[in-house]
């Protein structure tokens, strides 16, 4: 297996959809987001999914069970399986720049949706596929 190796930086900064999944192994996933201005994720919740979010341009709000955190460049957030949880965009101009690491894995990979509306309608969760082939258990 070679693994995954990118400037994540400038590939987040970039990334103009709602939604691009980069890499999935068994255990984790890469995913690109970008919000546009005040746009949120959307309450939802992850019952088997820890996520972590990193934040690269702009400026929102992450929702947590209640509690509420601002986010900028630099911030990151740490979501524990079966929180209540979204991500807001509260600037009226910029976009919100972010990735995102599920664990375990909770999109197909290599989905790209670039609208929020493009993900409701097509949120197709991990089917056990990975970026690349898993070696065979002996």
């Amino acid at each position: 297996m070679k693994g995954f190796k990118t400037n994540i930086e400038k590939d987040t900064l970039a990334n103009k959809n709602f939604r691009k999944v980069l890499y999935t192994s068994a255990h984790s996933q890469l995913v690109l987001m970008s919000l546009k201005p005040k746009e949120e994720i959307g309450l939802e919740t992850h019952p088997e999914n820890d996520q972590f979010f990193r934040f690269e341009a702009g400026r929102g709000r992450v929702e947590i069970d209640g509690n509420k955190y601002i986010v900028k460049d630099g911030d990151a957030v740490v979501i524990p399986a079966g929180a209540k949880h979204n991500v807001i965009n509260t600037s009226a101009t910029d976009e919100l720049k972010m990735y995102t690491i599920y664990s375990p894995p909770h999109h197909k990979d290599q989905i790209v949706r670039k609208t929020k509306e493009e993900a409701e309608a097509n949120d197709e969760e991990f089917d056990g596929k990975t970026t690349e082939k898993l070696p065979r258990k002996k």
